[in-house]
């Protein structure tokens, strides 16, 4: 792949990945053959910053897990109120790198 395509793909979805991921997801990205590189292109990633917001204000319902396709753990947030509200808090420092988390493994589907 160009790797000039890749530095842009990677300047425009940065903010998606952990940092210290982004150096291994370019060069992953540069050894892509041609035909999956317009899936890779299209892939819409989740925002972290989007995630944050949400837990802030529904996070006790679970309703930032069922954002970033965390079911399993939005149902028990949403029967147990957010673990008393305890599951919640821990989650307003988390819930940016689950989602980062997340977005990585739907590219690697990809790759």
């Amino acid at each position: 792949m160009d790797s000039q395509k890749v530095d842009m793909f990677i300047m425009s979805n940065g903010k998606f990945f952990e940092s210290h991921q982004v150096m291994q997801i370019r060069d992953r990205l540069i050894e892509l053959d041609d035909s999956k590189w317009s899936v890779v292109q299209t892939m819409q990633f989740k925002d972290p910053t989007i995630s944050l917001i949400v837990s802030l204000l529904g996070g006790s319902l679970g309703i930032d897990r069922f954002l970033i396709g965390d079911t399993g753990m939005g149902i028990g947030k949403l029967l147990t109120c957010g673990g008393l509200g305890i599951w919640t808090i821990i989650d307003w420092f988390l819930i940016m790198g689950a989602t980062r988390e997340k977005n990585l493994e739907k590219l690697q589907q990809v790759l």
